[in-house]
C-alpha cells in the first residue's frame, strides 16, 4: 500500500466524507484507533455505513438508524468483512471518529489519530481477510507517519465505548 502526499491510499475505493476538517497546524499523527461498526448492528455488507459517513442515513429505514441518523461521524478507513479497504477521509485531515477521548493525558484524539473501522461487532470474530488488510494498512501508515501506538476505541473512551471488543485479536494485529 502506498499513500499519496495527502494521505490517500493509491488505488483504494475513496469517497470523501463531509464529516472531516483540518487537523491543528503542526499536529503529528501519532495514534491509530481501531473501531468496529455494522449497520444495522450485526448486519454486514449493506449500505448503512456509507450512508452514515455521507450524512444520508435514513432514520425511518430501520429502528436502529433512527437515533444515529443525525450523527455526523466518519473514519479515515473502513475494512469490510471481505477485506476490502475503503477510505473516507485523507490521513492529513481530521476524521470525526473518536469523539470525547483521551490518550496519554491528551484530549481530543481526533486531532492526532487515524481511525480505522472494521466491519464487525464486539462479539463476533473478525475475518482473516480483515486482519490481513489491517496489518498491511498499519505498516503503510507507520511508514508514512510518526505513529507510536495503536489503541481500541474502548481504550481512549473507556466509559463510553466498547469497540473493537473482546472478539478483536490484538495478538493477530501485533504480529506485524
Amino acid at each position: 500500500m502506498q499513500l499519496d502526499r495527502f494521505g490517500v491510499i493509491e488505488g483504494v475505493h475513496f469517497v470523501l466524507s463531509p464529516n472531516a476538517d483540518a487537523r491543528p497546524v503542526g499536529m503529528p499523527i501519532e495514534l491509530i484507533v481501531i473501531h468496529n461498526i455494522s449497520l444495522p448492528a450485526g448486519h454486514f455488507g449493506g449500505t448503512g455505513i456509507e450512508a452514515l459517513f455521507l450524512n444520508r442515513l435514513d432514520g425511518a429505514q430501520h429502528p436502529f438508524y433512527a437515533p444515529i441518523s443525525p450523527m455526523r461521524v466518519s473514519s479515515h478507513f473502513l475494512i469490510r468483512r471481505t477485506g476490502e479497504l475503503q477510505q473516507w477521509v485523507a490521513c492529513l485531515e481530521r476524521a470525526w471518529h473518536a469523539g470525547v477521548s483521551e490518550w496519554r493525558g491528551r484530549q481530543r484524539c481526533n486531532d492526532f489519530s487515524i481511525g480505522i473501522e472494521l466491519e464487525g461487532t464486539d462479539t463476533l470474530p473478525y475475518e482473516p481477510a480483515q486482519y490481513q488488510c489491517l496489518r498491511a494498512l498499519v505498516r503503510a501508515l507507520k511508514a508514512a507517519y510518526p505513529i507510536v501506538d495503536i489503541q481500541g476505541h474502548s481504550d481512549i473512551a473507556p466509559r463510553r465505548k466498547t469497540d473493537p471488543g473482546p472478539a478483536f485479536d490484538w495478538f493477530r494485529l501485533r504480529g506485524l
